[in-house]
């Protein structure tokens, strides 16, 4: 519906733009129309996870509103969070993450945290903000292929968790369903893992 409350439009709307700034949903206000990919444009929310890159299990995950910054406004809080726990400050912390997180400010934040970026250089028509000397590392490299197992976390909740479409409304509750659910995912991973890796006798 429109914002103003003066819609008129509730029949056969194609043709007719809407943005968030003239529509919102009247079920669920905080979800946002946004354009992933080449898919149109649909009400989102943004689910963010940071994973560690030995065994894929997800060591923070939030929900957000969907917009173009949220991944890596996401990703900066998850990363501080991990780094205040982390119990030697000295410790080297490193993060993989493809081309979308090839901005300066985010590859700036990263560095102030003392996080090393291990962002996919995203080199079409413009310079990478990722520092050669980082890029050309071996742990570098080693991040670039570990970072998609991040994907089998965002897979099992479509999937097994239910989550392609959620059924409950507004931001708060979808968090912790999506937080709820990737514990949920941790637990399967972890049993899988125990599998492959027998405990030595």
């Amino acid at each position: 519906m429109r914002k103003d409350g003066s819609d008129d439009d509730s029949g056969d709307f194609r043709g007719r733009k809407r943005s968030n700034e003239t529509h919102e949903s009247k079920t669920d206000p905080d979800a946002k129309l946004y354009r992933k990919g080449k898919t149109a444009s649909e009400l989102r929310y943004m689910g963010h996870t940071l994973s560690d890159n030995r065994h894929g299990l997800v060591v923070s995950a939030m929900v957000t509103n969907a917009d173009g910054h949220a991944e890596r406004e996401a990703a900066k809080v998850m990363l501080n969070d991990a780094r205040q726990v982390t119990e030697d400050p000295n410790v080297e912390v490193t993060v993989g993450a493809d081309k979308g997180y090839d901005a300066q400010e985010f590859i700036q934040a990263c560095l102030e945290m003392k996080v090393t970026p291990h962002v996919a250089q995203n080199t079409s028509g413009r310079c990478s903000a990722v520092p050669d000397a980082i890029a050309c590392s071996a742990g570098y490299a080693v991040s670039q292929q570990k970072r998609k197992l991040i994907e089998q976390g965002f897979g099992w909740i479509k999937t097994v968790g239910r989550m392609r479409q959620v059924m409950v409304r507004g931001l708060k509750k979808v968090d912790q369903m999506f937080v709820l659910s990737m514990a949920a995912y941790n637990l399967v991973r972890m049993r899988s893992l125990g599998q492959i890796r027998p405990r030595l006798q």
